[in-house]
């Protein structure tokens, strides 16, 4: 990636689940440590971020559910961009993800989990130091 090129991240709220607070916060962040970000707005379908990913070509996507349906709606999300072709994104979630459930998500692709309260310096560290690309 060249130097003067901006990290482009795309920050998703998928499901149902009303509370983006959290995912405005980490946009800001990014934002602020130099990175380019489009946030998607609430209720987006896997459908919906998958064909935002095509249109935007991001470098990394956050994911940020807050609902509990993390095991449900991850897998379809990360299904979703299989079949379109999309496999060199790096993709992590943010909310209330309970340990238990992150040996399940890691198995369909996702690489970083960032609850409440994580510094905005880990995730900007984390998606500097994990992109595919």
């Amino acid at each position: 990636m060249s130097e003067k090129r901006r990290i482009k991240v795309l920050v998703a709220k998928p499901g149902l689940d009303g509370h983006d607070r959290g995912a405005k916060v980490v946009a800001r962040g990014l934002r602020d440590a130099g990175m380019e970000v489009i946030y998607t707005g609430l209720h987006q379908t896997p459908n919906d971020i998958a064909n935002t990913i095509i249109q935007e070509d991001p470098d990394a996507v956050l994911l940020s559910i807050l609902s509990g349906a993390h095991n449900a709606l991850c897998p379809k999300i990360m299904d979703t961009l299989k079949e379109k072709g999309i496999d060199d994104v790096l993709i992590a979630v943010g909310g209330i993800i309970p340990e238990e459930d992150k040996d399940f998500l890691r198995k369909h692709g996702l690489e970083g989990f960032y609850g409440p309260g994580t510094e905005i310096k880990e995730i900007v560290e984390f998606v500097k130091n994990n992109l595919k690309r």
